[in-house]
């Protein structure tokens, strides 16, 4: 089988580290293709953000691989600091997880029969958005929303990978920078790092509307370290015998989290059209099928009106048979 890759091209992909993305989105800049498309989405009504940050002090953390035996550390080039995940099994305990637990005073999450909360699709695709009650009764009569009070409790728990490079000076005098990396926990599952935080939400009415208002929330972590006390002969020790290193540090924990009022609604975008992909070409196929259906609004297709239902132009009515030419004769003599 022909291959439609080039040499060069293989050379490139070779080489090339890191990638740019492909949306498929193109437009000349004018307004000559520009159309109305309603889409239905998730409107925020309201959000706060807010920044939290812990320290985790660790001690005598083994790092790899061991060095040379009689060989010393003299200086440290660079500390790096990543949160552990393993994509193989998303429940490793040693993933670094962020848990947040949300009270509310004012409002109430909906719950069903069993007592469970109600949780509907996010944007993600997950069941990670619960619905708000409260009576908005008095802020309806005005015009405004009415605030809900929240008290957040934050779990943190799980491993960051720790990356130091460090210039190491050998018995026979020559240098080289080694890179020191090691899987370091942070909390275990049973005792997690627990970090408190309040806010104030604004929400709409919950009558005035078809939905409940959606409350949404999600974090994010980074992690930052350095040695225990900036000493390399205090923090940092090798074994004489086996060239071993054992490290102390102090790891500082960076949180994002942001919580939204979210209600679904609908809204008339100006779009330039469907995304259409340029495909990757087969020496064997010519034709493929199509991935999403063409746009059937009356816009598109021109003023073709349905025999059967003339108030609807451009919508042909199926499922009366075949829609042979005796129905349509027989619908003409009608």
């Amino acid at each position: 089988m022909r291959s439609n890759i080039l040499p060069e091209d293989l050379t490139q992909n070779i080489t090339d580290r890191c990638c740019v993305g492909t949306t498929g989105c193109e437009w000349d800049g004018t307004l000559r293709g520009v159309v109305t498309e309603p889409i239905f989405v998730q409107k925020v009504y309201d959000a706060t953000l807010v920044n939290l940050q812990a320290l985790s002090t660790v001690s005598n953390v083994r790092f790899t691989p061991n060095l040379p035996v009689g060989s010393r550390i003299i200086r440290v080039v660079d500390i790096r600091c990543r949160r552990f995940f393993n994509p193989a099994n998303v429940n490793d305990p040693r993933n670094l997880v962020v848990d947040p637990e949300t009270i509310l005073s004012g409002g109430e999450f909906v719950r069903d029969a069993q007592g469970n909360f109600v949780e509907v699709v996010g944007p993600d695709g997950c069941r990670n958005q619960r619905l708000i009650f409260a009576d908005t009764t008095v802020c309806d009569d005005e015009g405004r929303g009415t605030p809900v009070f929240g008290t957040q409790r934050i779990a943190l728990r799980g491993n960051v990978l720790i990356e130091i490079d460090v210039l190491v000076l050998s018995p026979n005098g020559r240098r080289s920078t080694v890179t020191l990396s090691a899987n370091v926990p942070i909390a275990p599952v049973n005792a997690p790092i627990i970090l408190t935080n309040f806010f104030e939400l604004c929400i709409p009415s919950v009558f005035d509307s078809a939905f409940f208002p959606r409350f949404a929330e999600f974090c994010n972590i980074l992690c930052e370290t350095r040695l225990g006390t900036n000493s390399i002969a205090r923090d940092i020790r090798i074994n004489p015998e086996t060239g071993e290193v054992r490290i102390d540090l102090i790891i500082a924990l960076c949180i994002s989290c942001e919580k939204k009022i979210v209600v679904p609604v609908q809204l008339c975008v100006l779009s330039t059209g469907f995304t259409e992909i340029s495909p990757e070409t087969s020496p064997i196929c010519t034709t493929f099928p199509t991935l999403f259906p063409r746009q059937i609004d009356e816009d598109s297709i021109g003023d073709i009106e349905d025999p059967g239902r003339p108030d609807r132009p451009g919508c042909k009515r199926g499922f009366r048979g075949l829609e042979t030419e005796e129905f349509y004769e027989e619908e003409d003599q009608e």
